[in-house]
């Protein structure tokens, strides 16, 4: 099974190199990495041609932003399977596609899932939150659930039934794009018990106070958009993250 992983990037050369020893090490032989940079000026591109898997498929170019260069890695992708993976993140461990694969194998599930760590950005090795994500319930939309976008790999098909992500977000462009895949699109997706990503802290949801009420403005947008529900289940995705924050790993 072919995985594309896709990576938008744009001056990332400071944590691009953990990222990519995280893809080196996988176990997982069938794989495909999908670069999309920004016009990078910071030597993102130097790295990346360095550093990067055989066969890296690398185009660089201005974009209006993260969800357009997204949507232009997926475009450009040729895997079964379809997957995220940001400069700043790593996957967790070397059997992380392994699971992917083999979670895989069942037709009748559409995409996967797992768990979540939070880092501190100058001490990858210190986590900050851990993010369990659970089995999917009925109702749990409503109660403001996701799955942690950083770990969720698609089949192909699904992008291609739903959609790509809505470049009218700035912030909240996976939100809208799982709501949609979840209720729109029906993917059944099946939850891996893992760790799969490891996530530096300081993301552009988080990095300042004006950022994240701009993020609870469009989460709201979309949780009204795809009819999941409404201010109760803002409150409901923003309280859920505050027991992470003392989880046991």
């Amino acid at each position: 099974m072919k995985i594309s992983v896709v990576t938008a990037v744009r001056n990332g050369a400071a944590t691009l190199p953990a990222m990519l020893d995280s893809l080196h090490l996988q176990s997982h032989a069938n794989l495909e990495h999908v670069v999309q940079d920004g016009a990078s000026s910071d030597g993102t591109m130097d790295l990346l041609r360095r550093q990067g898997l055989a066969g890296m498929a690398l185009v660089s170019a201005a974009d209006g932003g993260i969800y357009e260069a997204i949507n232009a890695g997926i475009r450009r992708a040729t895997g079964e399977v379809i997957g995220l993976l940001h400069a700043d993140d790593v996957l967790a461990d070397a059997d992380v596609l392994a699971r992917v694969e083999a979670a895989l194998q069942d037709p009748m599930i559409d995409g996967v899932y797992g768990d979540l760590q939070y880092v501190a950005r100058d001490d990858p090795s210190r986590v900050i939150r851990h993010w369990r994500a659970g089995a999917f319930a009925p109702g749990a939309l409503a109660r403001g659930w996701m799955p942690p976008h950083p770990t969720l790999y698609l089949r192909r098909d699904v992008f291609e039934r739903a959609g790509l992500y809505d470049t009218s977000y700035r912030i909240s462009g996976d939100y809208d794009g799982m709501l949609r895949f979840l209720t729109f699109a029906q993917v059944r997706l099946a939850y891996i018990p893992h760790v799969m990503v490891q996530m530096r802290m300081g993301g552009a949801s988080n990095r300042s106070f004006a950022q994240m009420i701009r993020k609870s403005r469009e989460d709201y947008r979309a949780i009204r958009r795809h009819g999941v529900g409404g201010v109760g289940t803002l409150m409901g995705k923003n309280l859920s993250k505050l027991p992470q924050y003392w989880a046991q790993v």
